[in-house]
């Protein structure tokens, strides 16, 4: 039986073995790993060929400060998914730069300070993950890629590009924890942004160009921040706003912390106290004119009453808000006067102010019904004496003419149709202190004028005369004293 030996090249630890046609192996076997490939050489080119067959490379974690040399024997043009992340590249490999058919590549934490030209040529890249490097500056090369997501957290970034604005398809960008002190104007052109985190940054205020975006979330804490531009009320779809750690002035810390809700509010508000005219929301229909709005020229929200401190359960607060027919007729839009009785139980208001207007009911609009029924939009009943007794309608034509002059009204609600005497008492003393208040004077009834018209009573001598004439004297004059009561009528 043939026999052969090898020896290794130390003294002790040998291994002799014997078989038909085989070889004795000898060789040191001090703990060491048996000859051939590393380990991590081994799996690097395991990880080469799933890439080849499956078309996702993965050589995360293997402290890599080169593209391996063996790519070359493999067949790796159809990778889409390509992950470097966590190991020691410097730069960006070129031979990365010809994957023309990746979409993802994920280069985290790494040691790349530039990025080459030669990235240009991956057109169909859509994710890339830069964060947790030293990079100080994007190319601009970047923007010419169908980039949807970029994320560049953790680096040394002092500014964007100006050419930011060409991602139009990005919907996703953190460029977090770095040093950028303002952002480009640019950025308002991202139409696809959904996410924006700019948080740890240096900047000293936000582009009002953001508000023009669909941001669903905004993320802009532990900056130097101010004050939010009052042009972001118009991010409608912001869902989630993250503002901690910064000097914000307006809106107030007090507000902030109550949430995104109220600082809303509060930018809805500053946005009506720094503009002329109310919101669009808010305006007046352009048909809709009144003596309320000459008479008062500066009231923001015109003639509307906001039915504020009303007791009705909403369903006539606004009967008196509709848009109607001018209480000023054509010749005192002019400038002239005309004449004419005003309605049952109200006269014409004098004349107080300086400007040449010159306000009264119109006669000839139509009878009282017609005059209410045209101003409010509402329709009364042929009986008008019956639908102005529980005074409803008669707050809501006191607060066509002055806006909030009756602050509460008592209404019918489905549940109960009809009013007390107690409401519709309160209801008709409201307008009349309405009317008292805008000048309105008073017109006596019939009775009061005929009372006033009659001589005074002298009771002691009727007593005298009555007390002769008749012995029931009590009776008669309790029963005179009972006849003398006129009810006076209600307009005090």
């Amino acid at each position: 039986m043939a026999a052969s030996v090898l020896l290794g090249s130390a003294d002790t630890g040998l291994n002799f073995g014997s078989g038909g046609g085989g070889a004795v192996l000898a060789g040191n076997t001090n703990g060491l790993a048996p000859a051939g490939p590393a380990p991590w050489n081994r799996s690097v080119d395991r990880a080469l060929d799933e890439a080849a067959a499956t078309g996702s490379l993965n050589l995360s974690g293997r402290k890599l400060k080169e593209f391996p040399r063996s790519a070359s024997n493999h067949d790796l043009t159809d990778i889409t998914r390509a992950d470097l992340s966590r190991n020691r590249l410097s730069e960006l490999p070129l031979e990365v730069c010809v994957f023309v058919s990746v979409e993802s590549l994920n280069l985290y934490q790494n040691c790349l300070r530039s990025l080459p030209d030669a990235l240009i040529n991956l057109q169909t890249l859509t994710y890339l993950n830069l964060s947790r490097n030293q990079l100080s500056v994007l190319p601009a090369v970047l923007c010419s890629l169908p980039l949807k997501v970029l994320i560049a957290c953790n680096n040394k970034l002092m500014s964007l590009p100006e050419n930011l604005g060409q991602l139009r398809h990005l919907t996703e960008l953190d460029v977090s924890c770095n040093e950028i002190q303002n952002l480009p104007s640019q950025v308002g052109q991202l139409e696809a942004l959904r996410d924006l985190n700019i948080r740890r940054n240096h900047l000293l205020h936000l582009p009002a160009e953001l508000a023009e975006l669909p941001l669903v979330r905004l993320d802009f804490s532990c900056n130097r921040v101010t004050s939010i531009p009052v042009c972001y009320r118009r991010l409608t779809q912001l869902q989630t706003m993250t503002l901690d750690n910064n000097p914000l002035q307006s809106p107030p810390a007090q507000i902030c912390i109550k949430g995104k809700v109220h600082i809303f509010k509060y930018l809805n508000l500053q946005a009506m106290k720094g503009s002329a005219e109310p919101p669009e929301y808010e305006r007046p229909p352009p048909s809709f004119s009144s003596c309320a709005d000459d008479l008062y020229p500066g009231r923001l929200y015109g003639a509307l009453d906001s039915g504020f401190n009303s007791v009705d359960s909403g369903d006539k607060r606004w009967l008196g808000n509709e848009p109607g027919g001018s209480c000023c007729s054509s010749a005192a839009r002019r400038g002239g006067s005309t004449g004419g009785a005003a309605p049952e139980g109200m006269a014409a208001p004098p004349n107080t102010h300086t400007h040449t207007h010159t306000h009264s009911w119109n006669p000839h609009a139509g009878l009282p019904g017609q005059n209410i029924e045209a101003r409010l939009k509402v329709s009364l009943p042929s009986d008008l004496g019956a639908a102005l007794t529980d005074g409803v309608v008669l707050c809501h034509l006191a607060n066509h003419v002055r806006p909030r002059s009756v602050p509460s009204i008592h209404v019918p609600s489905p549940a109960v149709p009809k009013l007390t005497m107690a409401k519709c008492r309160r209801n008709v003393e409201n307008f009349l202190e309405a009317c008292r208040k805008m000048g309105v004077p008073q017109v006596s009834s019939a009775a009061q004028r005929s009372r006033d018209r009659a001589p005074p009573i002298n009771r002691a001598e009727f007593r005298r005369t009555h007390r002769a004439r008749c012995p029931m004297t009590a009776t008669c004059c309790s029963s005179v004293r009972k006849s003398q009561r006129v009810e006076r009528p209600y307009d005090q």
